[in-house]
């Protein structure tokens, strides 16, 4: 093999738990290997990311990941780690959603007919003609009730404090999970199944049917589930998801999520969802504590997640666009943002709205921003810092207490960005 995909997700941090045997299978010969995927949104988001990188290292090492679509068991909902059912999806929203995420996996995995490439894979396809007797007759029977309520996912929902039971659907769900390793492993020569720790007991399942149904060798690995240094939940801001879907989720945001990581953080980070070897994070991690207010870890951990994700292209737009808010940005690099993108740098900053009728006649500087803006508490103030050099206006110096304001500084048509010394940001916007 290429490398020893173990021991690389080993010192990556990306390994949980392993049947014995799994790491000298994969030493042994070239293995497919398979990850479930939700099929609930048309988008991945970052949550799926340590995912995705197991099933890249995987190919890197020279073995076959295959990428599952659970569009079967998407129209059930996963009782792990959930405190309720999910909404139940139809096929055409299904297939849809499975498009979308082919063509996200595409960045990450090359996809073909080769031995060691990528193939995706949804189990509504085997399971859509597989009646319920059948199946309770060929696979039911095999599992007793005793063994699925030792599995923690199932155990959690009846102990909990608030526990509302499960259903009869979601209490099959381990069997369904467990059919697809079956499956593949017969119909594909599929040997390991890899996912999150919260899956080990699905996972082992499926080990289990394949072992009672006369099946192949079978083996299971997980990661442990990603989670922030002050132990809150990792890829959840409080917009919600950070999706790898630009529609979602814009570059420029997806960008300075990384980019704003803690230091603890990076450091785990950089391991787990890039492909650095690690020489190259030693390094970086070491210039990171020698300088840690450079940030130099989280600016390149930002560059190398979005340049995957998205391109090198957005990368340099998302960079160029923090940089009019926090570094020494002209305004050339201001007026080439379009409203999107200018709405996201600025967002959250202090707006305060004009008439464009007004603005197109003409406001003198002090009336606009003592009086009709109260960006200064006074004229007097306003005039104070204007004369001292202290206010742009889209970033260029503003000295003259007499020029008037008018529409022709309007940016994208709508938008004018006041500076008060080096961070005090104020938009106006012609109404």
């Amino acid at each position: 093999m290429k490398q020893n995909f173990v021991e690389e997700l080993r010192w990556r941090g990306m390994l949980q738990d392993m049947m014995p045997g799994t790491e000298e299978q994969l030493m042994k010969e070239a293995t497919a290997a398979y990850l479930g995927i939700d099929p609930t949104a048309d988008s991945l988001h970052i949550g799926h990311l340590c995912g995705i990188m197991m099933l890249k290292h995987l190919q890197n090492a020279g073995h076959k990941p295959i990428a599952l679509i659970g569009g079967a068991t998407g129209m059930i909902g996963d009782p792990s780690g959930k405190s309720a059912e999910r909404n139940l999806l139809d096929e055409k929203t299904l297939r849809h959603n499975q498009e979308c995420i082919k063509q996200q996996l595409g960045r990450f995995l090359t996809f073909g007919e080769g031995e060691n490439d990528a193939e995706l894979v949804n189990n509504y396809d085997w399971m859509k003609d597989y009646t319920f007797l059948d199946f309770a007759r060929e696979v039911g029977k095999l599992i007793t009730v005793n063994y699925m309520m030792a599995k923690d996912s199932v155990k959690k929902r009846f102990n909990g404090e608030a526990s509302q039971g499960m259903s009869f659907t979601e209490f099959t769900y381990q069997l369904l999970q467990g059919y697809d390793y079956v499956y593949l492993n017969k119909h594909k020569n599929c040997k390991l199944q890899m996912g999150g720790s919260d899956q080990w007991g699905n996972i082992t399942t499926g080990t289990e049917l394949i072992k009672k149904m006369g099946g192949g060798e079978a083996f299971a690995l997980t990661c442990p589930l990603i989670t922030k240094a002050d132990g809150g939940k990792f890829g959840k801001t409080e917009s919600g998801n950070i999706w790898l879907d630009r529609k979602y989720t814009s570059p420029y945001r997806f960008y300075q999520f990384w980019l704003n990581v803690s230091d603890d953080d990076a450091k785990r980070y950089i391991k787990i969802f890039t492909c650095l070897d690690k020489a190259t994070i030693d390094a970086l991690i070491a210039e990171h504590e020698e300088a840690p207010h450079m940030r130099s870890l989280q600016k390149r951990l930002a560059e190398e997640v979005t340049v995957m994700v998205h391109s090198r292209e957005d990368y340099e737009a998302a960079v160029e666009a923090s940089s009019i808010l926090f570094g020494n940005a002209t305004h050339e690099a201001l007026s080439k943002l379009d409203e999107e993108m200018f709405l996201q740098v600025f967002d959250g900053i202090e707006k305060h709205e004009v008439s464009k009728a007004e603005l197109e006649a003409g406001i003198p500087p002090l009336d606009l921003l003592a009086e009709k803006t109260k960006i200064f508490p006074s004229k007097g103030e306003a005039r104070k810092m204007i004369t001292a050099n202290g206010f742009s206006i889209n970033k260029e110096k503003f000295t003259d207490p007499q020029k008037t304001i008018g529409a022709e500084m309007l940016l994208n048509g709508k938008y004018i960005l006041c500076q008060k010394g080096k961070k005090n940001y104020y938009i106006i916007e012609a109404k």
